[in-house]
């Protein structure tokens, strides 16, 4: 599973990376978590308001900054 975190470096970015990783912990599940932080690189992803969250290339969140529970059920619906 390729997981990119969204976000220009603000502190609801940073919160949604670490409950990212940690949603990733917790579930045990394979997968490689990356942060884009470049505005150029975002945009090109269609991305107009962060931190947000892709899943295989998907955007399933914008805009917000859910729970590591909340993640948790993302990344099992996406897996």
């Amino acid at each position: 599973m390729e997981i990119k975190v969204l976000g220009t470096g603000c502190a609801k970015c940073k919160t949604l990376e670490k409950n990212t990783r940690d949603a990733v912990a917790e579930l045990g599940i394979d997968a490689n978590v990356q942060k884009v932080e470049d505005i150029m690189e975002i945009m090109q992803y269609g991305v107009s308001r962060t931190p947000a969250v892709m899943i295989d290339n998907k955007v399933v969140v914008a805009g917000k900054s859910p729970s590591t529970e909340e993640l948790k059920k993302l990344l099992t619906q996406n897996q």
